[in-house]
Order: C-alpha cells, then sequence, then structure tokens
C-alpha cells in the first residue's frame, strides 16, 4: 500500500519539485497540493495522508500553525516540517506544535524520502546537522540521572526513565542500547512503552517532554 503524502508550500515550483522525488518511488503518492497553511489543513481533513510535508512560511496561515491544527484535530497524519532557515526557535516551535521531523529544503532526495517512511513507522527525526545544534546551544544532562523522576514520569520504571533521557539527547535505539548493554529489540520495547505510558505520538513528542518537566534542562549560559 502507497504512502499517501499532500505537499504544503506556497511555491508551485517547490511543490514541482517535491513531487517528481516523490512519485519516482513505488511506495510513495502524492495525493493533495496546498499553498498555504489553511488549504493544508483543509486537504487533511479531507483526503487523511499519511504524511503532510509543511512549509514554515506561507502566507495567512503558515506551517506552524497549520501543523497545530492538524495535530489537534486528532488526525493520525504526520507533519515534516521542511525550511530554508535554519533557525532554532523554528525547530522548537515546529516540535511544540506536534511535527515529527523538521528538515532543511536542502535535503537530499533520499533522506526526504527516507524521512517519510520513518515517521509512517512511527519514528521521528531531525536534521543531524539541526540535532547537533540544537542539544548545543539548549540542552544538557541532569547531573544525575539515577534520581527520583519528576511526578509527570511517576508511571515509569527507572529504566524507562533513563531511555527516555537518553531519546531525549538524540540517541538512535542501537546507540542506547550500546550505551544500556541491551538488544535494540529491548529498546525499542522501552521506548514504545514509554510512548504508550505517557500518551505520546512519537520520538519527538518524547523529547519535548523530557525537556518540560526537566529531565534534560537548558544549558545555562
Amino acid at each position: 500500500m502507497s504512502i499517501r503524502v499532500v505537499l504544503a508550500d506556497d511555491q508551485a515550483l517547490v511543490r514541482s519539485g517535491f513531487r517528481m522525488i516523490l512519485e519516482a518511488r513505488a511506495d510513495l503518492e502524492v495525493v493533495g497540493e496546498a499553498g498555504d497553511g489553511r488549504e493544508a489543513t483543509a486537504l487533511v481533513e479531507r483526503l487523511a495522508p499519511d504524511v503532510v510535508l509543511m512549509d514554515v512560511r506561507m502566507p495567512g496561515v503558515d506551517g506552524l500553525e497549520a501543523t497545530r491544527r492538524i495535530v489537534s484535530s486528532g488526525s493520525p497524519a504526520r507533519v515534516i516540517v521542511l525550511t530554508t532557515y535554519d533557525v532554532d526557535e523554528s525547530v522548537f516551535a515546529a516540535l511544540r506544535a506536534g511535527a515529527s521531523a523538521f528538515l532543511l529544503k536542502d535535503v537530499r532526495p533520499a533522506e526526504l524520502v527516507e524521512a517519510i517512511r520513518v515517521v509512517v513507522r512511527g519514528d521521528a527525526l531531525l536534521a543531524p546537522s539541526v540535532t547537533r545544534r540544537l542539544l548545543d546551544r539548549f540542552v544538557t544532562v541532569l547531573p544525575d540521572p539515577g534520581a527520583v523522576p519528576p511526578p509527570d514520569l511517576g508511571s515509569l520504571t527507572g529504566r524507562e526513565v533513563e531511555v527516555l533521557r537518553l531519546v531525549a539527547l538524540a540517541l538512535s535505539n542501537a546507540e542506547i542500547a550500546g550505551r544500556l548493554v541491551f538488544t535494540e529489540a529491548t529498546v525499542k520495547t522501552h521506548v514504545s512503552s514509554v510512548l504508550r505510558k505517557l500518551g505520546l505520538r512519537d520520538r519527538v513528542q518524547a523529547v519535548v517532554l523530557a525537556y518540560d518537566v526537566g529531565l534534560v534542562r537548558p544549558r545555562s549560559t
């Protein structure tokens, strides 16, 4: 079954370029195009796509507000935010709006295609360069990872809290497995349990929650 994609960008040429890249893959299908956030929200409601490629800066309703509306509506569609602007504030705004991925528009075609497949599987990602800068600028690990978790995380086991902390530091399942001496299958089970217990859609929401409750925290300036 094909992955159904909606393209939202105010530049028709950009949408055409993305359409050519995606429709060259047998498992991807572009089912609609929108020139602004309002139109994108309506298309998602009408077409029920699996993924939305969402530009940030569009006239009227921008991509961040459209993402908020799509997520708050309960739509299962995953939103991948694409922008020309490598700006930290946009990253945080996109994540808090509920985006499952944040990529720059100069992403290579193969990476864009893989990003769509990743978020459909229920995972989440950021452009590697953005992730590194984001964590370096804003986040540091609390000095005592064995401390009692905040009340918001009280439903998690100690091991699940540690897995959440490592997820929040943008480690992959393989990297977490190496750090905790687990198998990747065990890590995946822990991650799924964390998401289920906390009512989160994906790893990006887990990162935001970990930041909010203080499992990771803003870097001192």
